[in-house]
């Protein structure tokens, strides 16, 4: 009797735990920023890649981060006319990358001076590629670097093109048929998030999106820093997000999304990201499409 007992009590305790364990929020991923003091100590480290990550090298030349190597944002996409902003091939990504100096070891950094989704854009196709456990963003960009009156270079450093290998993770990229299941309720597997601002929600939107204006998780647009986790977290839980949930995000075309995308796996959460967004959803025939504040 006491033998079962006992035992009955040990399933209870185990049983407890468990629930007690799946209610935490998952752990944040502090490493996936790093901040301007520890860049500027790093800058000369052989061992740390900076990507400035811009569309045109003029921009690159009127003032970057010392060390910093240029990363084209425009090679970093398709050139499809009817959805602009998608994943290109494997093959292109990884020669831009190691044209860029890219290879198999180092630790990446990345900012995009004034396009803070520039760089979360940058994230998701590296990580897209495998390479998501090496790279960081620069928190608060380049504009906090020049706020802090840090050094800013003209010059391009010597390096050699990068030897890169890749490893693609084709489930973190969403499509179209994963998404309409979702949004049809057929697959309750997932939440889909809308990044886009609030009036853009209001004036349609996928069924069930959650809205998470993505501008609403850093300081200002002007001053991209992220808020603390905990009130982003808040956030979040908030919008019915809670921990253990599968989240895909979109937006227009893929870019405001890759904000989601960032932070939603800062935060620990399990993630995709909607490359064809609302602009393929729209050109779909019979896609449902949502007006107003509610989700359905």
């Amino acid at each position: 009797m006491k033998l079962r007992s006992w035992a009955f009590l040990l399933v209870l305790i185990l049983a407890l735990t468990t629930v007690i364990f799946a209610q935490q929020p998952p752990k944040v991923r502090s490493e996936m920023l790093v901040s301007t003091d520890w860049l500027a100590q790093h800058t000369n480290d052989p061992g740390v890649i900076i990507l400035h990550v811009t569309r045109y090298h003029t921009d690159y030349e009127r003032g970057h981060i010392p060390g910093a190597h240029f990363l084209p944002s425009y090679r970093m996409v398709s050139d499809n006319q009817e959805l602009p902003v998608e994943l290109p091939s494997v093959g292109q990504l990884k020669a831009v990358l190691q044209q860029a100096g890219v290879g198999n070891k180092g630790r990446i950094v990345l900012y995009a001076p004034g396009q803070p989704t520039a760089a979360t854009r940058a994230y998701f196709t590296l990580d897209y590629l495998g390479l998501g456990d090496r790279v960081a963003l620069l928190d608060g960009g380049l504009e906090k670097w020049k706020s802090e009156k840090r050094t800013l270079s003209t010059e391009t450093p010597k390096f050699s093109p990068g030897t890169l290998t890749v490893h693609p993770r084709p489930e973190i990229v969403a499509h179209y048929d994963q998404v309409r299941r979702i949004a049809d309720g057929v697959d309750t597997s997932a939440i889909i998030v809308d990044a886009r601002p609030p009036q853009r929600y209001k004036e349609g939107h996928l069924p069930g999106a959650v809205p998470l204006f993505w501008v609403d998780t850093i300081d200002s647009r002007d001053m991209p820093l992220w808020k603390p986790s905990d009130k982003i977290r808040a956030k979040y839980e908030a919008a019915g997000l809670k921990p253990g949930s599968k989240i895909i995000t979109y937006c227009e075309v893929g870019n405001q999304a890759s904000h989601g995308y960032f932070t939603a796996k800062y935060l620990g959460y399990d993630v995709a990201l909607y490359d064809g967004s609302y602009d393929e959803w729209t050109n779909s025939k019979d896609a449902p499409v949502v007006k107003g504040e509610s989700r359905r």
